[in-house]
């Protein structure tokens, strides 16, 4: 039996297993225990390699870049608690509300927000579809229009530091995840810039889709208006100064920033009359959940891995994708491909630790710049969890959305965002100094 083929056979038998529903870790590592029974029962998997499996356990549980994730899950639920995604978007709206298109605008810029804030998708789409939506349609804003820069503006905390997908791919691809961070921050901006210039457009082609706001309602005087715009934009922008900031310029890790972006959102959330038992309770709750399917896919993903390398399948793939025609070009190709379908129907944990490892000898065989190819996966996943019919910002928006919006109208409004996202993608790659521009400035 070719032992190769036998390793890409575990692909098929994975996914087949995660189509079946079966939990992402089990469905892994059972995968990786019958394959090396069966590579064993044909004398073409060494059994020493199993004996490796403990000191990987030991390596993970020793990570000490993987303690960030605990942190900017903290993070990110403790924030969703405070409040202060309804602050902003109802004082940004009024701020942006004389404008054709305002109302959008302040998503945008809130989702921005607190994609730097949180780092963390389905809170900040949830939060936003809850709070905004009703009032865009309220006001008679395009359902497709309100819906889609919801749902792209929510896809933000892909990319936008601190950001939990960046965490996992600094580790799995072996680079400083500031770096990461740093490397993400102009790209993330301009697919920002891009989503707001989007619908300055769209307000003035067609201004019945995005008409600006009563003047009853956005009439609550200058000075009140200054007030309230500093009382909730400094909050949030203090804590990025935290986090960010402390990276940026060496002060802190990106684990040690997580810790003190906690204490900040814990503080957030008492100047807001949020912190209770209650909602410290939640919060825990939610981290420990997320954060043990973390480190039970990773485990499940280090068995795969381990059998898959035995059953020299790892060697089959860096043959295949290192001899594509194009080499750098064709490999970018098949590999970025590869991460936006697989982000129709798993996470973005279970891709990074399933396919990075395989995609990491061969970038650094054809001198890949690491971090450029970390942002570039970045922006790829966000395009992905935004495209219809299986993104995962659809699902989470499709669930807070009134019953008379209809999926349909979902799907329309996210295809000019995603059409924006793939150009803003093709722009990094066209030009890696969007991502490097700042490193050289920190070096």
């Amino acid at each position: 039996m070719n032992s190769d083929w036998l390793g890409l056979a575990m692909f098929a038998g994975a996914f087949g297993f995660l189509l079946l529903g079966y939990p992402v870790a089990f469905s892994l590592g059972g995968v990786a225990i019958f394959f090396a029974l069966i590579g064993i029962a044909f004398d073409v998997f060494d059994p020493v390699f199993l004996s490796a499996m403990p000191q990987r356990i030991f390596g993970i549980m020793s990570n000490f870049t993987l303690l960030a994730i605990p942190y900017f899950i903290f993070l990110g639920s403790m924030l969703e608690k405070s409040g202060i995604a309804e602050k902003l978007l109802e004082t940004m709206g009024i701020l942006f509300g004389r404008m054709r298109g305002g109302l959008a605008l302040a998503v945008v810029i809130v989702g921005t927000l607190l994609a730097a804030s949180t780092g963390v998708v389905a809170a900040t789409v949830v939060a936003m579809g809850l709070i905004s939506l009703p009032v865009m349609l309220r006001y008679g804003y395009d359902q497709g229009l309100a819906t889609g820069v919801i749902a792209a503006s929510g896809t933000l905390g892909q990319i936008v530091p601190p950001s939990v997908v960046l965490v996992v791919l600094g580790d799995q691809l072996g680079i400083s995840v500031g770096d990461l961070f740093i490397g993400s921050l102009i790209p993330g901006l301009l697919m920002a810039s891009a989503f707001a210039l989007h619908v300055v457009i769209v307000s003035l082609v067609k201004p019945e889709f995005a008409p600006a706001l009563p003047q009853e309602v956005r009439n609550i005087g200058r000075k009140a208006l200054i007030k309230d715009v500093l009382a909730v934009m400094l909050p949030p922008l203090l804590l990025i100064l935290l986090v960010l900031g402390s990276i940026f310029f060496g002060i802190a890790t990106p684990t040690e920033a997580g810790a003190v972006g906690c204490l900040g959102a814990i503080a957030l959330a008492a100047a807001n009359r949020k912190l209770n038992w209650a909602a410290l309770k939640q919060v825990c709750e939610s981290t420990l959940r997320i954060t043990t399917m973390v480190m039970f896919i990773l485990l499940g993903s280090t068995a795969f891995s381990l059998v898959f390398r035995g059953l020299n399948g790892d060697r089959l793939m860096f043959n295949i994708l290192s001899n594509l025609p194009g080499e750098e070009l064709g490999f970018l190709a098949i590999s970025l491909l590869t991460v936006f379908i697989l982000g129709f129907f798993i996470d973005f944990f279970e891709i990074a630790f399933i396919v990075i490892p395989i995609f990491l000898p061969v970038a650094k065989a054809l001198e890949i710049d690491l971090v450029w190819f970390g942002v570039l996966i970045g922006a790829n996943l966000q395009t992905s969890f935004l495209t219809p019919p299986f993104g995962f910002a659809l699902f989470y928006l499709r669930g807070v959305v009134p019953s008379h919006v209809k999926t349909q109208a979902i799907y329309r409004g996210v295809i000019p965002f995603i059409i924006i996202q793939i150009l803003v993608l093709v722009l990094i790659i066209a030009f890696p100094e969007l991502v490097n521009f700042l490193l050289e400035f920190k070096g």
